[in-house]
């Protein structure tokens, strides 16, 4: 049943530009999302980041997308290394994405202190004890405003995870990092 009355809308556009990107952060920030790392191998180096926006768009072949800061190391690595990894965290991984999302991370040893095993497919690094990886093989890139969409064909994929733990993703949900298990 349709409710009268006008919605409380703010029309992008219209008044300060900074207001409507201001509400639009405020707002998204309540779409909760899982949290994964992205990482991968280029010219003997490590990279890797935090992301809360990653789907799985096929399921035949299987294939994954990730949205990535453009301007980025991970954005800039991922798009020209062409092969990387996603470790979808646990709750128990909430201070490795917590340091991978911190900005000014260091570009040498940036995964010295978290636990990881290299994809047998890719080389990339695989979180020790993620719920899911997947390895992928980069299929198309595209640029959306400040981001890059990046597609990947997996390549191999498995879960990091003990059977005997109980499922406890780690999500995203009003700018902070949060558990489902209690």
């Amino acid at each position: 049943m349709e409710i009268s009355g006008p919605l409380d809308a703010h029309r992008l556009g219209e008044g300060l530009p900074d207001a409507g990107v201001d509400l639009y952060r405020r707002l998204s920030s309540d779409i909760t999302a899982g949290v994964a790392v992205v990482s991968t191998r280029l010219r003997n180096r490590d990279y890797a980041a935090t992301v809360s926006a990653f789907l799985s768009v096929s399921y035949d072949p299987p294939t994954m997308l990730v949205s990535l800061y453009a301007e980025s190391r991970i954005g800039e690595a991922v798009a020209e290394a062409g092969t990387w990894a996603l470790s979808v965290l646990s709750g128990k991984h909430q201070g490795t994405a917590a340091w991978l999302a911190s900005p000014g991370t260091p570009l040498h040893g940036l995964l010295a202190q978290v636990p990881f095993r290299r994809g047998p497919a890719t080389g990339s690094a695989v979180i020790y004890g993620c719920l899911a990886y997947f390895e992928l093989r980069t299929v198309s890139v595209h640029p959306a405003a400040t981001h890059l969409l990046v597609v990947g064909e997996v390549l191999a994929m498995g879960s990091g995870a003990e059977p005997s733990e109980a499922p406890d993703p780690l999500v995203h949900f009003g700018s902070e990092f949060r558990r489902l298990a209690p």
